[in-house]
């Protein structure tokens, strides 16, 4: 189809092996992009101590299949649960921030040392309270923002909580990871409400080199679905979106 790169997502850690995917991106020439899911349990705030214990490991897996497929990055929304909402004053956010900050140091490190970076991508509102915002994001992260994390920046949650997706491409700068994109309706990128030029001007602007991945989905999976409020198709097929997004990019990048 003419793609450069692929997303790789590890649901749940052995579901892809290192040799499996060495040898699909071998045949390919694609380069490798990993993320992660937060799936229910899957917490690094507020929740018990097993439960961030097995979050912490789960993510160092997904650390390992990037390191050992030469991805360069894992990125998501490393915090809690997509889906998982709850209210909180300023103290307590700032208490979850600071508990945040110490249950995924754990993390960072390991990524440091496997040569991984962390990107944390801020979700709408509707499937996190914790991070929204690229402010929120680089508030709450603090000192471990750095040569191992970073931020991960998906179009369709900016377009949703940003006031401007190019300045909060700019606000992010240096720390930016990964970009995800698809269209305001989680559809094809194009045609659609996206101040498409203005993104691309902000990422030349911070030096931004990596992918543009395209993330959507299929209202045929039931889970996937069911998470992401995919009720109904975005495009004739899957091919045609993924043809029609990548065509889209390739007339603003070219």
């Amino acid at each position: 189809m003419g793609f450069d790169a692929v997303e790789l997502p590890l649901e749940s850690a052995g579901d892809l092996t290192v040799p499996a995917v060495r040898a699909s991106l071998d045949a390919t020439g694609l380069q490798p992009h990993v993320v992660g899911a937060m799936a229910p349990g899957r917490d690094l705030v507020v929740a018990a101590p097993g439960a961030v214990a097995t979050t912490q490991d789960y993510l160092r897996r997904c650390v390992d299949l990037a390191a050992g497929i030469g991805a360069p990055a894992v990125c998501g929304p490393f915090y809690a649960a997509t889906g998982r909402v709850w209210r909180m004053t300023s103290t307590e956010r700032e208490a979850t921030y600071q508990e945040w900050r110490e249950h995924l140091a754990p993390v960072v490190e390991h990524a440091a040392q496997a040569g991984v970076r962390i990107g944390i991508e801020p979700l709408n509102r509707y499937e996190t309270s914790l991070v929204n915002t690229v402010e929120q994001a680089l508030t709450g992260l603090g000192g471990l923002l750095g040569p191992a994390c970073g931020l991960a920046l998906d179009t369709y949650h900016l377009g949703i909580e940003e006031r401007s997706s190019a300045d909060a491409v700019l606000r992010a700068g240096e720390h930016l990871v990964h970009v995800q994109v698809c269209g305001n309706d989680r559809g094809a990128p194009g045609d659609d409400q996206t101040d498409w030029p203005g993104i691309l001007a902000a990422l030349d602007e911070v030096g931004y080199t990596g992918a543009l991945c395209i993330e959507s989905f299929t209202a045929e999976n039931a889970a996937i679905a069911t998470a992401a409020s995919i009720w109904r198709p975005l495009a004739p097929t899957q091919d045609d979106l993924a043809a029609d997004g990548l065509a889209f990019l390739r007339s603003l990048t070219t």
